[in-house]
């Protein structure tokens, strides 16, 4: 089973729908709640991120990989590609 990791904050709809559908297909992922300490949480996503610079919740990670956001997951789940993805053992 892949490893699943998402970062998010408590207030973000996007984050909301993300999990939710994470939750819907019975996928186990480790959320890192990131509000607490949002500035600083998001300066090292970015850094985590790499050349795109994104620093804008949820990011989610499946086995390492930089896989985007909600619509990304959403875009993935629509094309089946996110069942082959989580289909891969995690690294």
């Amino acid at each position: 089973m892949a490893k699943v990791v998402t970062y998010t904050v408590d207030y973000c709809p996007y984050c909301m729908k993300a999990k939710k559908l994470l939750n819907e297909k019975g996928i186990e992922f480790e959320d890192h709640d990131i509000t607490a300490n949002e500035v600083e949480e998001r300066k090292k996503l970015g850094e985590m991120i790499g050349n795109s610079g994104r620093t804008t919740v949820p990011q989610i990670f499946i086995n390492d990989k930089h896989i985007g956001g909600y619509s990304d997951l959403k875009m993935l789940n629509e094309s089946g590609k996110l069942d082959e993805m989580l289909k891969e053992p995690a690294v």
